[in-house]
């Protein structure tokens, strides 16, 4: 017996994606749902960047469908990324729906590494994207993605600077502004304004997200974002080791505290990869970056290899989702970028549409 749009409708909200962690009716995931006659039309809306995703999820919806009703389907997985809340009743920018900030207790973690392939693998799923630099001591973005020779078009009196462009993305950095050779000796105050006018002083076009790759620590940078820009999500990085844990911890309290919500952790040089044999062993020790996750409640997004192959694409200018899309480095990035959306676009589901069912 065909089953009429109600009991189908129950059946779609028994079906819980991992990514969405919810059914798809209650997650306002299903736009369009039509019956004509033994078959189903059915179009889901995600809040996230897809693209290698949505095969995946319409063959086990597909599949679903089958074993609950009998019922062939046709399925369009589309995505439209929306504005989500922002700290201390800020307003999301212009051009600009979403910011999500990489951050990391200390130095040394490979955070600006873990920045750029985030970034990219967003771009890679779906999204428009740009890279705002934001560690002024020490830009890294400009060499780490291939155009540090470049400089941005300088603006007219009151007009706004051209983002370069990278891989398809839109980079800002303070690397474009200042002589790579002479040290950035600012105090705290001249930081603060250095970044607020990288971002508003920025023409970025109709970006769904701004990623910011932050400076180490818990200083000057971070307190004014956290204040001053709009913020939807953080991203802490560390290595299992327990110092870069203990600081660590202190960063992602801090987005707490200032209520940027925490979309996980990232665990990079998990364990090391032998170039050669391919032999993985836990050089800086184990299982750090999950109970830390688990301790404050947030989710572990990934964990990443102490690998060479990483190291030589970033310092070359083409990180690995670029230069070697289907390596499992490359894989590994393109998840923790996709969990990390889904986690920022169904935190609630008030922005998603009503569910509209028709019987033919």
């Amino acid at each position: 017996m065909t089953p009429g749009a109600p009991e189908l409708r129950d059946t779609l909200n028994r079906f819980v994606d991992p990514l969405i962690g919810q059914g798809l009716v209650d997650a306002g995931a299903v736009a369009h749902l039509e019956l004509q006659g033994e078959r189903a039309q059915l179009e889901i809306e995600l809040g996230f960047p897809a693209r290698g995703y949505a095969a995946d999820l319409r063959k086990r919806l597909q599949q679903h469908l089958q074993d609950a009703h009998g019922m062939a389907c046709d399925i369009e997985v589309r995505w439209r990324i929306q504005s989500q809340a922002v700290q201390n009743n800020l307003q999301p920018m212009a051009q600009i729906r979403n910011i999500i900030a990489v951050a990391s207790g200390k130095g040394g973690v490979g955070k600006s590494t873990v920045a750029a392939n985030f970034a990219l693998a967003l771009q890679a799923q779906g999204a428009r994207v740009g890279m705002l630099d934001a560690d002024i001591y020490g830009p890294s973005q400009p060499a780490m993605l291939g155009v540090a020779d470049q400089r941005p078009a300088t603006p007219a009196q009151g007009q706004m600077m051209t983002p370069v462009m990278a891989h398809g993305l839109q980079v800002s950095s303070i690397g474009f502004l200042v002589d790579p050779e002479t040290p950035t000796i600012w105090r705290g105050p001249m930081v603060s304004q250095a970044l607020t006018q990288l971002i508003s002083g920025t023409a970025w076009d109709d970006l769904d997200y701004l990623v910011i790759d932050l400076p180490p620590g818990t200083g000057d940078v971070q307190l004014s974002l956290s204040q001053r820009i709009p913020v939807s999500g953080a991203i802490i990085v560390t290595t299992p080791q327990d110092i870069a844990l203990l600081d660590a911890r202190k960063g992602l309290r801090m987005f707490q505290r200032v209520e940027v919500p925490v979309l996980g952790v990232v665990e990079n040089m998990s364990f090391h990869r032998c170039s050669n044999c391919g032999h993985e062993e836990a050089t800086f020790g184990s299982g750090g970056g999950a109970s830390m996750a688990q301790q404050y409640g947030v989710e572990l997004l990934g964990s990443l290899p102490l690998d060479v192959k990483i190291r030589e694409q970033a310092d070359g200018g083409t990180p690995t989702v670029i230069a070697d899309p289907t390596s499992d480095n490359a894989q590994r990035y393109m998840a923790i970028a996709r969990t990390a959306a889904a986690r920022l676009a169904y935190r609630s589901a008030e922005a998603f549409p009503e569910i509209e069912i028709s019987d033919d």
